[in-house]
């Protein structure tokens, strides 16, 4: 996987409506439940200001399911506080 800067280079132009408005977030996802889970963090994911359009690369999908296949070699275990939204 391309180190976070290399990733930042992300075209400007939004694969959605084709306007140089995106930008790069990165987000935290989990995936699975119970004794399953895997919480992944650090998603690049653009989002366009001019369509509202958020979506992730064909690369960056393909990266999140090589890490859920492979999440023995990845994954740190830690404890995680859960809450549900009332």
């Amino acid at each position: 996987m391309q180190n976070k800067t290399a990733r930042k280079n992300h075209s400007a132009v939004c694969d959605v409506c084709g306007q140089k408005s995106t930008r790069v977030r990165y987000v935290t996802r989990s995936y699975g439940k119970g004794g399953r889970l895997l919480v992944i963090e650090n998603i690049p994911v653009v989002s366009c200001s001019h369509c509202g359009a958020s979506y992730v690369t064909a690369e960056t999908l393909h990266e999140i399911e090589r890490i859920k296949r492979h999440r023995a070699s990845f994954a740190k275990k830690r404890p995680v506080a859960v809450a549900v939204f009332a």
